[in-house]
């Protein structure tokens, strides 16, 4: 689809948006972090999945990218990006033969390693190549997901890795993702300031005894900007703040004017006892009501404009909202929803609709839609 004359509100629903002005000022807004800061940017493309978005973001000063999945790393590769961490434990056959073929191909992949066990199966796979496998250690900063300890649990593996003759240590990282729970800014804060210590002290301890660590890195989109300040720390992963969500305006991080990523819904009936239905259901704007525990959003999104009206329950084609006393929405009225969390509504989709003011501009696929393995 490419337009210069229709506007978003002619288009068929639902349609998943993207605002370009925000978008481009997100990006550029954590570009400009790194760059004050002194530290690479790799962002995690997991939350728009999309190679137009990924290529903007590496123009824009991004290093690399991070991808959650094999297959998110195997669609970027086909369109040329070619610096991939994999944030996600690797250690089945059937996963490392894709990995493989990916190195094999010239892409500087990194894996990540958090067991002495996984590792010993990489060393093994990795034997007869005539190449070294980069990987970084993950490190548990406070999630409690997958990840080593922070200080004596890294230098044990960090020392493991170093015996290695395929296996080298490129880099060790943490995600915060915890941070999405949390009840106050100063909460965000302690977690950041602590996410970024424990890779930088970490770091140090391996340093100390001879083991570089050339990258260490810190992700989460509501720390990124706290834990990139700790000295020590040189790279940054967010990922949401690419098109921020409600979750990230109820946390306070973002602003809803900020959100680039939006849901056009139309109006099905609007009944008695203050009941309107949306033709957004579960199937496009998902169940996520905040990760992590996240309380903080009211409903399974926020409809732009009318702060009364709350999205209150979704079945798979219906949104359920309800308002207080009366709404001036009507039948085939269009509304535009900030989800709750817009990287599950992005997966849901394939493709987006672009526009400057209100203007369709262009499309752009989901690329690595559905890339689960």
């Amino acid at each position: 689809m490419k337009s210069c004359n229709q506007m978003i509100t002619d288009l068929d629903t639902p349609t998943l948006l993207v605002d370009i002005d925000r978008l481009k000022k997100n990006i550029n807004k954590m570009t400009s972090f790194a760059k004050d800061n002194n530290v690479h940017l790799r962002p995690h493309i997991k939350t728009h999945k999309s190679i137009h978005i990924a290529k903007m973001q590496l123009d824009m000063g991004a290093t690399g990218i991070t991808v959650a999945k094999i297959g998110e790393a195997e669609v970027m590769v086909e369109a040329g990006i070619n610096d991939i961490l994999i944030a996600f434990p690797i250690a089945n056959k059937t996963k490392i033969s894709r990995v493989k073929k990916l190195i094999n191909r010239g892409v500087s992949l990194k894996l990540a390693v958090d067991q002495i066990e996984q590792l010993r199966i990489l060393q093994q796979a990795f034997a007869n190549d005539s190449f070294e496998l980069e990987v970084w250690i993950k490190v548990n900063s406070g999630l409690n997901r997958c990840g080593v300890e922070p200080g004596k649990d890294v230098l044990e593996l960090a020392k493991e890795i170093s015996m290695s003759k395929n296996v080298t240590l490129g880099g060790i990282f943490t995600h915060a993702g915890h941070s999405y729970a949390s009840k106050s800014f100063e909460e965000i804060h302690n977690i950041g300031v602590y996410e970024g210590k424990a890779i930088a002290e970490s770091a140090a301890d391996c340093e100390n005894i001879g083991i570089p660590v050339p990258i260490r890195s810190v992700g989460s989109t509501p720390t990124y900007q706290i834990a990139g300040k700790v000295e020590g720390v040189n790279e940054v992963r967010p990922g949401n703040a690419a098109f921020f969500d409600a979750i990230q305006v109820g946390l306070g991080v973002a602003k809803e004017e900020e959100c680039a990523l939006t849901l056009l819904a139309s109006v099905v009936g609007v009944y008695k006892e203050s009941r309107l239905v949306l033709d957004t259901g579960s199937k496009s704007l998902a169940l996520d009501k905040g990760a992590h525990g996240n309380d903080t959003v009211k409903g399974f999104g926020k409809i732009v404009g009318h702060p009364d009206i709350t999205l209150e329950r979704l079945s798979e084609e219906h949104g359920v909202a309800i308002f207080p006393t009366r709404t001036e929405l009507k039948l085939n009225d269009r509304v535009q929803i900030i989800p709750n969390h817009a990287c599950t509504v992005a997966n849901l989709f394939d493709h987006y609709v672009v526009h400057k003011n209100g203007r369709v501009m262009t499309t752009w696929p989901v690329d690595a839609r559905g890339q689960v393995t």
